[in-house]
């Protein structure tokens, strides 16, 4: 077990002096390394886009713009909600339950960054 380590660590040394960290450092600093992966994924990015064009979305709206199930809007919801990206509000109409989505100032933000990085990607690609 400890031959293993040490062949991991001189491995990683043997990397570190022919400049494989050098090459890892200059791919940090392109602009799709720097993309946020938290919105980075396609119904996420929906979702943030949508709450972007309106006020505030219900949970059926949401679904039916992203033509999605219930389970998989309220899994991406909540992973930008944990993020500080939307907030969620629950209330009732009546005896029936609302679920609603706004897009908060960290989110907005977040789009305006992650739109940002896109445009520099795409300008990159196109003076090639």
């Amino acid at each position: 077990m400890a031959r293993h380590a040490a062949l991991k660590h001189s491995t990683h040394k043997k990397r570190e002096s022919s400049g494989a960290l050098a090459g890892a450092d200059a791919r940090a600093k392109h602009p799709a390394y720097s993309l946020d992966r938290l919105i980075h994924e396609r119904m996420r990015l929906g979702i943030i886009s949508a709450l972007a064009a309106n006020e505030s979305l219900t949970f059926n709206d949401l679904k039916n713009l992203m033509h999605t199930t219930d389970g998989n809007l309220s899994v991406h919801a909540r992973k930008l909600e944990d993020g500080g990206y939307i907030t969620c509000t629950k209330s009732f109409e009546g005896r029936l339950p609302k679920t609603e989505y706004k897009l908060t100032t960290a989110g907005k933000r977040a789009l305006e960054n992650y739109v940002s990085h896109m445009e520099q990607l795409i300008k990159q690609v196109r003076n090639r």
